[in-house]
């Protein structure tokens, strides 16, 4: 059995960025960025008005001021502003030369005629100069970067309509037991229904890896070969769970012995989730992960969840949230490091969720992320401060 730390450095470690391709922009979201992304111009590409306004010289702001222009956006001004001249100009409008400042339309007094008159003393530019944003040939995304609907804008700021991203591993998901049944089906007494196939299916999804569901296995160590040699011929990466602790019909290690794959490890020191497996079999991986649920969602989101997106380029970091413990808390066992579900509550205290064991599903269903507890600590105080690694 090894430490989190070392099981999550061998994991991280073992991955390699797939090939490039390029993909419309509208359909780059999750995507990860391949190469650096460069503005082909300045931006603002000109300078433009903050406000709704008028665009006048500030040693004039205290005369009567005569508008000789409306400027729209996307408009070249075609007046310059000379001594005691303002042009109308709205917001995002093109500053016309000879002006320094926008006196803004709700500090200025209408006169008779075309003219009009600044009602303070005082004046702040309200202009957004050229390339005070961003410079051409200025990197705006780096590459590695997890596309997010604020990124598409911004590339599409930069003249980017295919960008450059890292091609999805394609994951093949097997749910090992012959006391599986599909969701659609009722259980007898002895069965449960595949719940873990689905949330798997649905978590590599969300990395934007591409899953391929692959269904029930039945305890027979024959067509458990068959179906993880199958997933290795057709996929990058073999996700199963069950089969991996030490029960009769456990013999997924030994499978994988056969197939030639390099075990990295079998136990993990964490609770849940000990017995989880991940090997090697050329540019080919599998995890196996613990048959529970709790243990198959959280093994997934501190190992699977970081090594997809390496493989895509991308190096995930879990964002952590220091916060304060709403009760104490205590444990018997401590030669693991826990991890718990809990949720934030209205007054920003982390409230530990009602939890079972590793079967319980439902524990995760108003959990807002996961507590560590680390290895030899047995009790966390109320309002010490904890890290809260959002799910």
């Amino acid at each position: 059995m090894i430490l989190f730390e070392e099981a999550e450095h061998i994991v991280l470690s073992s991955a390699y960025p797939f090939g490039h391709e390029n993909v419309e922009l509208n359909k780059s979201l999750g995507r990860i960025l391949a190469v650096d992304i460069r503005s082909d111009i300045d931006m603002p590409p000109f300078d433009k008005s903050a406000m709704d306004g008028y665009a006048c010289r500030k040693v004039d702001i205290l005369n009567e001021l005569e508008v000789i222009e409306t400027i729209k956006a996307g408009m070249v001004p075609r007046e310059i502003i000379g001594k005691n001249q303002c042009s109308k100009i709205m917001t995002g409008g093109m500053i016309p030369d000879g002006a320094d400042c926008v006196i803004i339309v709700e500090e200025v007094e209408e006169l008779q005629g075309n003219n009009i008159r600044y009602k303070k003393n005082r004046i702040a530019e309200n202009i957004c100069y050229r390339g005070e944003d961003i410079k051409t040939r200025e990197i705006v995304l780096k590459k590695g970067t997890l596309i997010k609907s604020q990124h598409i804008a911004i590339l599409a700021s930069v003249g980017i309509a295919q960008p450059e991203v890292y091609k999805k591993p394609l994951v093949s998901i097997l749910s090992t037991g012959n006391e599986l049944v599909e969701p659609g089906m009722k259980p007898d007494y002895s069965q449960i229904r595949n719940s873990n196939g689905y949330q798997l299916y649905n978590q590599v999804l969300n990395t934007g890896a591409e899953p391929i569901c692959e269904g029930i296995v039945s305890d027979s160590e024959d067509e458990t070969y068959e179906r993880i040699n199958d997933g290795l011929a057709k996929a990058d990466v073999v996700l199963l769970t069950g089969g991996v602790s030490m029960g009769d019909y456990d013999f997924v290690p030994e499978i994988l012995q056969k197939l030639k794959a390099n075990i990295h490890f079998k136990e993990v020191a964490i609770q849940p989730g000990k017995p989880i497996v991940f090997a090697q079999a050329g540019k080919k991986f599998i995890f196996a992960l613990p048959g529970n649920p709790v243990s198959s969602f959280t093994t997934f989101e501190l190992f699977v969840k970081p090594f997809l997106l390496k493989l895509m380029g991308h190096d995930y970091k879990p964002l952590l949230i220091k916060m304060p413990l709403g009760v104490e808390f205590s444990r018997k066992g401590v030669s693991r490091k826990k991890w718990i579900p809990v949720i934030i509550d209205e007054n920003g205290f982390v409230m530990p969720l009602e939890y079972h064991g590793s079967a319980h599903i439902y524990a995760l269903e108003k959990a807002h992320g996961l507590v560590n507890i680390n290895i030899g600590k047995a009790k966390i105080k109320k309002g010490e401060l904890v890290d809260v690694r959002q799910i």
